[in-house]
């Protein structure tokens, strides 16, 4: 698939004729993000660039997941290539998976709208500098995720075989959207990028509280194995912070309060850095691909 202006894969309120103009003399530079560029030249490396193709594949993984519960995936696989998107056996792929809370289904709805917005930004601001759509798996990394974080004990799990599974699934996602966006603040130089960035990360918080909280909920709800909610929460939150710096929390501290926002000591959300993000989506500390992007992510992050 080639990049192209239709409107597919950009917002109205970018100026694509501005931003392609921009293009066409300096690079990506500020056109990445559809906003004015300053009276700087151009860096020797495009590190910003680099970033948001980062978070581009990240978004990728994260629409992937929520239109595929809500039945809508086909919208996706129009933008970015046609790498696979691998789904759990048995998904109705023009319907989703079946929700029996209306307000999981809702929040699912919501989300998955965001998240396709996240991808149509990044993909049609970036450009000819976007990354292709990497192979996506949201089959066989879920079940070695949900073995790895329950020790064996919960297997064959599927986030779309009914609500709570789905939240739990979602849990995985969310906060390291959070921390990865907010690690990214130290490595982006222009303030615009910084400012796009931290609107993203903004909404990625709203989805990850809100759906601590419907877990929160559900806490003493049996999951799978004899194991409660907030036992595999908990156990989730536990696989993540071994492979990503320590930088994580369940739905309750140490006291017993609960958490709806996790953060350090200063209530400042914890930032990861890309290799503490890869530990987490390749499912292995130190590995190039795996987990749920089996060939690796896309671009110069990697």
């Amino acid at each position: 698939m080639t990049h192209n202006d239709t409107d597919q894969t950009a917002p109205t309120a970018l100026n694509r004729r501005a931003a392609l103009g921009f293009l066409g003399k300096a690079g990506l530079g500020m056109a990445a993000l559809g906003l004015a560029a300053p009276a700087l030249a151009a860096p020797a490396k495009d590190i910003d660039g680099d970033v948001l193709n980062f978070a581009l594949n990240l978004e990728y993984l994260e629409a992937a997941f929520y239109l595929a519960a809500v039945g809508r995936l086909d919208e996706l696989k129009k933008i970015g290539g046609d790498a696979a998107i691998r789904v759990p056996a048995g998904l109705d792929m023009a319907r989703g998976m079946q929700f029996k809370d209306s307000t999981v289904q809702a929040m699912a709805n919501d989300i998955a709208e965001d998240e396709l917005s996240h991808v149509k930004f990044l993909y049609g601001a970036l450009g000819k500098g976007a990354v292709m759509r990497p192979v996506l798996d949201l089959n066989g990394a879920f079940l070695a995720a949900g073995s790895a974080a329950s020790g064996g004990a919960i297997k064959g799990f599927n986030p779309y075989a009914n609500d709570l599974f789905f939240l739990h699934g979602a849990f995985i996602f969310e906060d390291v959207g959070v921390t990865a966006y907010n690690g990214a603040a130290t490595l982006i130089t222009n303030p615009a990028y910084l400012q796009a960035a931290a609107g993203i990360l903004a909404v990625e918080a709203y989805h990850g509280g809100a759906i601590r909280t419907m877990l929160y909920q559900q806490r003493q709800i049996t999951a799978a194995a004899g194991l409660y909610v907030g036992q595999v929460v908990q156990a989730i939150s536990n696989l993540r912070g071994k492979v990503g710096g320590g930088k994580d929390m369940g739905l309750t501290d140490n006291t017993g309060n609960a958490v709806f926002a996790p953060a350090d000591k200063n209530a400042i959300a914890y930032g990861r850095s890309t290799r503490e993000v890869l530990n987490i989506v390749y499912l292995a500390p130190g590995a190039n691909k795996g987990g749920f992007f089996p060939n690796g992510l896309n671009g110069a992050i990697k």
